[in-house]
């Protein structure tokens, strides 16, 4: 399944959202428009769905809590709220539909509470929290948990369970993936910049782990000059390394791991693996950060090959004009921020008709949505 659709109220900054998602989605927006924070919706769906370390209050504990997570334009509604649809490619109605209200309790321990939890599966409700009479009233402790991070209550919508807990999210800073020296990382939730990059790809099972490096290297091989080689290898101390060989005059010139590995380089390493890993959603914040053009040129057809073999879903932010000039992206797949005086409006693309007589007269995407995104007083800028 993908997401086909979300809807939020009172999301940090987004106070009414109410947007259709396809296969591949390109955000687009100002810095400080809340890409991010878009993203980060379906990471703390993970959060509250994942196995091990998740539940509601853990994810909301990990954002700093409701204060950091509500609007700043709430006033009259407390609730945050999230609603999603879920469906294959290709589906005219909905196969799931998820949505959560969650408030801040007034007393006591100011515990996070389940104003609401629906479930609709194939358009018949099969979940609504609390209903009266029911354990949840009479035990409100029930309500500082959801039925989608409990195996036992999540039975009849487990996919969904499974989808959101899946989500994979990708924003890989080479600078902290050098620093590591020991086989073990401390870490206490996501590893949000990649630090444990290469410890996940150790861990692999051997057998996938290989086949997966070794279509990795057939795309290095037309995306770096000179490259002769890649293989996984672990030091003397047990901490695991990449490996890579150029062709040099020096015919046993030796290979190189991640600390002599060009940023690019490692970014590239990490969107190819993240690619072939496992065929949950996949979230990527800005992939053209350190790649030449012409690579950034070819990853929305990376991507679209994604949705064809494993109907995998992938949501991006980029700033990148390179990026948005495929010609195989539609007006549908992109979604614009747009700041307002009370909060974050998302618009589709296709939805603005100046936009899309932009592109029907040949003009890429990128040319026609990202002038947008540039505040108005951007040429006066001086230090």
């Amino acid at each position: 399944m993908i997401i086909t659709r979300v809807k939020l109220r009172n999301w940090k900054n987004f106070k009414n959202v109410d947007v259709n998602l396809r296969g591949r989605v390109f955000v687009v927006g100002a810095n400080a428009s809340g890409k991010s924070n878009f993203l980060d919706v379906f990471r703390f769906l993970r959060d509250i769905a994942k196995s091990k370390g998740g539940g509601l209050q853990q994810a909301v504990g990990t954002r700093g809590g409701l204060t950091r997570v509500r609007c700043l334009a709430a006033r009259k509604n407390p609730l945050v709220e999230v609603e999603v649809e879920m469906g294959d490619l290709g589906d005219t109605e909905p196969k799931f539909r998820y949505a959560i209200g969650i408030r801040q309790e007034n007393k006591g321990k100011r515990r996070i509470m389940l104003s609401y939890e629906r479930v609709w599966k194939e358009g018949e409700q099969i979940v609504n929290r609390p209903e009266a009479d029911s354990d949840d009233t009479i035990d409100d402790e029930r309500l500082t948990m959801t039925y989608l991070e409990n195996a036992t209550t999540n039975a009849s919508f487990r996919e969904v369970a499974e989808l959101f807990g899946s989500v994979s999210y990708l924003h890989l800073v080479p600078q902290l993936l050098r620093s590591v020296k020991s086989a073990e990382i401390e870490q206490s939730g996501e590893d949000f910049y990649g630090r444990n990059f290469l410890v996940r790809v150790s861990r692999t099972p051997e057998r996938i782990r290989k086949a997966r490096l070794k279509r990795i290297m057939t795309a290095l091989g037309n995306a770096l000059p000179q490259f002769d080689g890649l293989k996984d290898d672990k030091d003397s101390a047990g901490v695991p390394h990449l490996l890579l060989r150029l062709k040099h005059w020096r015919p046993d010139a030796g290979w190189q791991n991640e600390e002599q590995f060009s940023d690019g380089t490692i970014r590239l390493l990490g969107l190819f693996w993240s690619m072939l890993e496992g065929d949950s959603i996949l979230l990527f914040e800005e992939p053209e950060l350190s790649l030449n053009d012409r690579i950034v040129e070819m990853l929305p057809g990376l991507l679209w090959k994604l949705q064809v073999s494993k109907g995998r879903q992938a949501i991006l932010t980029t700033h990148s004009v390179s990026l948005l000039s495929d010609p195989g992206i539609a007006p549908e797949d992109v979604l614009l921020l747009e700041n307002a005086a009370e909060g974050t409006e998302i618009k589709q693309l296709s939805s603005i008709p100046e936009a899309v007589a932009m592109i029907r007269t040949g003009m890429s995407v990128g040319a026609a949505v990202l002038p947008r995104t540039a505040p108005q007083t951007v040429s006066d800028l001086t230090l």
